[in-house]
């Protein structure tokens, strides 16, 4: 390695005045406005692990989800997986009734509008125009509106609700209710299953205040409720109506999972046994339920009970895993040192640990691992060697390495049952 003026191999301790390692840390801020290589295509072996596969949807033949912002098509058999849309800003897609189309919910223009695209591929279709934000949430049964969400006529904070717009475009209709969320209409379209409230914040697991969510069932000919899912005080969400019965996600019972609720007999039946994650969304036909858990897709069947995870495997031209440079801006940076002779600062930022020099020299990537986390680094006070914690393992470890990037990793595991570990300090000693 070359060496410049103010950089040493082991950068030891020596008496540097505060004002002067102040100046080289800024100096050396200033320096990382520049291009960084980041290869993201380099990526350890995948095996089985979770993809991040959101939003499911399910029809007779196939089934759809939501991607690193694109929204993907397979069949149910998990085999022939292709990419459905390309601009990097669709989610939430739901097949119509024929199967033929799909509903999603794309932000191209600056809001989040309803598009629809045929189930074979080709244009989008968009056919919301309003500057309030909208979110696709179903179909109607004869599959000649799409039912959506959204606060544009809210008389409150908070508050949103349902209308329904022509697949050929055109003006919406709101639904009569006056708050309304998440929903499910009957197959002959006179009853909805929905969700009269929303969460500010629906990732609080086990919460019991005063935004937890019903489902109620309404009447849509007077708006009058006619049922709602038996309930203590759960967050019950996300209802699917197939013939007879609602099914719905519920944390009833601990980790979110999938119930049903039979419109006859009037009881509430848990389907899926569940003591690991949440399940995060659920889409139902009428023989089949596709369902989200911990980024991987399941496939339920209706008629035999059967339930099996889905093995998808993704090809495609996907341009942001290609190696490219990475402008780093200030405010990525999270974590911050200086050398003991404040020649050089040490940042993590955007999970790796960087070296930069005050005055001349080269910016160091300590860690270089795109699929793995690095942060907190702490330089020693022999200056020879920069401490950090790691997720290479799956849980955080101590690493530790030569301050220039060369030799071999020292890695210490710091135990059992897994934790998150912060700020790692050295002793006097180093």
């Amino acid at each position: 390695m070359r060496l410049t003026k103010g950089t040493t191999m082991q950068d030891t301790d020596t008496s540097v005045q505060r004002a002067r390692k102040m100046r080289c840390f800024l100096q050396a801020c200033a320096s990382l406005a520049l291009l960084i290589t980041c290869p993201f295509g380099v990526m350890r072996a995948q095996g089985q692990k979770p993809l991040l596969l959101r939003d499911p949807s399910v029809s007779k033949r196939q089934i759809a989800f939501s991607y690193a912002g694109s929204i993907w098509i397979a069949g149910r058999d998990a085999g022939n997986v292709r990419r459905l849309t390309s601009g990097g800003h669709e989610g939430k897609p739901i097949f119509s009734p024929d199967g033929s189309q799909i509903a999603f919910t794309g932000d191209y223009d600056g809001n989040r509008g309803v598009y629809v695209v045929s189930a074979t591929g080709g244009e989008p279709r968009r056919l919301t125009y309003h500057p309030a934000d909208l979110d696709v949430v179903g179909w109607t049964p004869d599959g000649k509106r799409v039912l959506f969400s959204s606060a544009r006529t809210a008389f409150a904070g908070g508050v949103v609700q349902l209308f329904t717009v022509p697949i050929e475009g055109g003006f919406a209709t709101q639904l009569p209710l006056a708050r309304a969320s998440e929903a499910s209409l009957s197959k002959d379209g006179t009853r909805v299953a929905y969700v009269p409230n929303v969460q500010w914040q629906d990732a609080w697991k086990r919460y019991r205040g005063g935004q937890t969510k019903p489902i109620w069932i309404a009447n849509l000919a007077d708006s009058s409720i006619q049922a709602t899912i038996p309930r203590d005080n759960s967050n019950d969400f996300n209802p699917m109506w197939v013939g007879d019965t609602i099914y719905f996600l519920s944390d009833r019972n601990g980790p979110v999972t999938l119930f049903s609720y039979d419109l006859k007999s009037r009881q509430v039946k848990q389907i899926v046994k569940n003591d690991g994650f949440d399940i995060k969304s659920a889409s139902a036909a009428s023989d089949a339920i596709v369902y989200e858990q911990f980024g991987s897709l399941h496939f339920l069947d209706l008629n035999s009970g059967g339930d099996s995870a889905l093995s998808i495997q993704l090809v495609g031209d996907l341009a942001e895993v290609r190696p490219h440079f990475q402008k780093i801006e200030p405010k990525r940076i999270r974590f911050s040192d200086i050398s003991p002779t404040g020649a050089r600062a040490v940042f993590g930022v955007r999970g790796e640990v960087l070296t930069v020099p005050a005055e001349k020299g080269d910016i160091r990537n300590l860690t270089n691992t795109t699929d793995v986390v690095e942060r907190d680094p702490a330089w020693s006070p022999d200056g020879k060697s920069i401490a950090y914690l790691s997720d290479e393992s799956g849980e955080y470890n101590l690493h530790i390495r030569d301050q220039s990037g060369l030799g071999d990793v020292r890695k210490i595991d710091l135990g059992k049952p897994p934790t998150f570990y912060y700020s790692p300090r050295w002793s006097p000693d180093s």
